[in-house]
């Protein structure tokens, strides 16, 4: 079998077990959310928090529970770092230093898992367990509340509630993201992934030789990392290490699991607007847009040209052989469509075009599927945008799902728009401007500016992989990026919270001949365009200072 057709057949088997649990997995979702039923252990978490699980919340007090929450998160994974040398379990490694503590806290916190150390070498067990991998878990889970709030503000009309923030941040650990990693992490166990409290051992080399290395609970995290596109590896070389992602079958399976909350929760849309149809439409922009990617990452990377690359069947540097250019392409697209940020390659060796689909798929702002929770709310916000667009084509006032687009909701969409970019270029040009460590940029030209693009448009849109170029463990990339992290993540929720407040506030609007049926394929090719041409067209003039110039040369 050739490695183009192995490529192939991999993405027809993926693409067939998603579309087999979407709607299963959808209307559980659906269920969930909607639910009037509080489990047992769900009201004793109630209890212990202070929470009253049936209030209903304007969107200003949804806000200051996700803001509060997510506060709290960052002071204690934070504490937790910096007091790790008096822990049991630590392996031997000391506090965390400040700056890096800082970093790691507001970079699991955002679901952002941006990672500039190593984990085999830094954190211990308490810390990897009781830290990061928790936070996997409730930064998925806030990610989902939000969506969920702004799929109610469409939903409803004449209030401006939008449920609770406390009942949907455990309904969705606990019946959703817990359940399912479970089921996840006994499959990697299966499969080969480690998972223990071994301490640090030696371990042969087929070159000879040993290395040291320390075992963990790696596939209880692999599961969350993914199934919560989260992406911080357990080991420097994240899901390249052969204890983490040990074949084949556990790279497809992990790519699974990275996009199926995202796609299925359009199918959650669906059923909570009352009308599945909608869902089918933002669920068919996603895959096209998804596909599209994966095809343009396959072509530059089996097609690329020179005589090694031709010997090889393609553009084989830094990749894994066990996992080959098919099944590499398909997780780099995927894990930058959404914001996972895990990788099974060095996305640096990526060919020059090739790394610029991986960061256009970035700057798009993850929406094909895009994050847990983020990708669908991302998405519906450009959904607003374009009606709005129609709208403006016809000389009507824009309207989508009985819900009128006025000055307000478009001021609103605009500023969730505008925020990221004004991050990722701003924040990149002060890098290159002002004398910031030399040693951190290794390589001259349009590589290297590409490595500080690619580490700003990481960290603003909360995904969390790097060209592995970019020495990023300073003082100052440790700051910009985590300032990048937090305001790339909360600030576009605030916008999106806003926005579903004053949709729910609205009375719907009656459907006549002339309103824009936004659940058929035209609305899908549309809404298409304006991810592609609104959201792209922002970040071209750096695209080609970057990988377009590196992938024309």
């Amino acid at each position: 079998m050739g490695p183009v057709l192995a490529g192939v057949l991999q993405l027809l088997a993926l693409t067939g077990a998603l579309a087999l649990v979407h709607a299963p997995a959808g209307a559980y979702m659906a269920r969930v959310y909607s639910s009037r039923r509080h489990l047992r252990v769900e009201r004793w978490i109630y209890r212990g928090i202070g929470a009253d699980p049936d209030a209903e919340l304007t969107w200003p007090a949804y806000l200051r529970g996700v803001l509060a929450f997510s506060a709290a998160g960052v002071l204690l994974l934070y504490l937790l770092q910096r007091t790790q040398g008096v822990l049991p379990g630590s392996l031997g490694f000391g506090a965390v230093g400040p700056a890096q503590s800082f970093n790691t806290a507001v970079s699991f916190v955002t679901n952002t898992n941006w990672q500039s150390y190593a984990g085999e070498q830094t954190m211990g067990h308490v810390v990897q367990t009781a830290g990061l991998a928790v936070q996997n878990f409730l930064s998925a889970a806030v990610g989902m509340a939000v969506a969920v709030a702004l799929v109610r503000g469409f939903a409803r009309s004449r209030t401006g509630e939008l449920g609770n923030f406390w009942t949907d941040l455990v309904r969705g650990t606990v019946r959703i993201l817990l359940p399912a990693a479970t089921v996840a992490a006994l499959v990697l166990v299966a499969c080969g992934v480690v998972q223990n409290f071994s301490g640090i051992h030696e371990v042969g080399q087929f070159t000879g030789g040993a290395r040291q290395w320390n075992g963990g609970a790696v596939a209880s995290q692999e599961a969350i990392k993914v199934l919560g596109t989260n992406g911080g590896g357990y080991f420097n070389a994240n899901s390249a290490h052969p204890y983490e992602n040990p074949t084949p079958f556990t790279n497809l399976f992990e790519i699974f699991l990275i996009l199926v909350i995202p796609f299925s929760l359009t199918r959650t849309f669906g059923v909570m607007v009352g009308s599945v149809r909608q869902g089918h439409a933002v669920l068919a922009t996603m895959v096209t847009i998804w596909l599209g990617f994966v095809a343009l990452m396959m072509w530059t990377e089996f097609a690329h040209h020179g005589p090694v690359p031709q010997a090889a069947g393609g553009a084989m540097e830094g990749k894994e052989v066990r996992f080959g250019i098919g099944g590499s392409s398909v997780f780099a697209v995927s894990t930058t469509l959404t914001s996972t940020g895990a990788v099974d390659a060095s996305h640096s060796s990526l060919t020059g075009l090739g790394g610029g689909i991986t960061l256009l798929g970035m700057m798009l702002g993850e929406v094909a599927p895009g994050g847990v929770g983020s990708g669908l709310y991302g998405m519906l916000v450009m959904a607003v945008v374009a009606v709005f667009v129609a709208g403006l084509m016809v000389g009507r006032t824009p309207e989508y799902l009985g819900k009128r687009i006025g000055p307000r909701e478009m001021k609103l969409a605009a500023c969730y728009l505008l925020i990221t970019p004004a991050l990722v270029l701003v924040l990149t040009a002060a890098s290159l401007a002002l004398p910031t460590p030399p040693h951190s940029v290794l390589n001259s030209g349009a590589h290297g500016f590409s490595e500080v693009l690619y580490a700003f448009t990481s960290a603003a849109q909360n995904n969390g992989s790097a060209f592995a170029g970019l020495n990023a463990d300073t003082d100052w990339y440790n700051t910009t990026t985590g300032l990048a992290m937090l305001l790339g993540r909360f600030l576009p929720m605030v916008f999106v919270l806003a926005l579903a407040g004053s949709l729910a506030g609205q009375r719907p609007v009656p459907v006549t001949a002339g309103t824009l049926r936004t659940d058929k394929p035209l609305f899908s090719g549309l809404l298409a365009g304006a991810v592609l041409i609104v959201a792209g067209l922002t970040y071209f003039p750096a695209l080609a200072l970057g990988p377009l110039a590196e992938g024309l040369a």
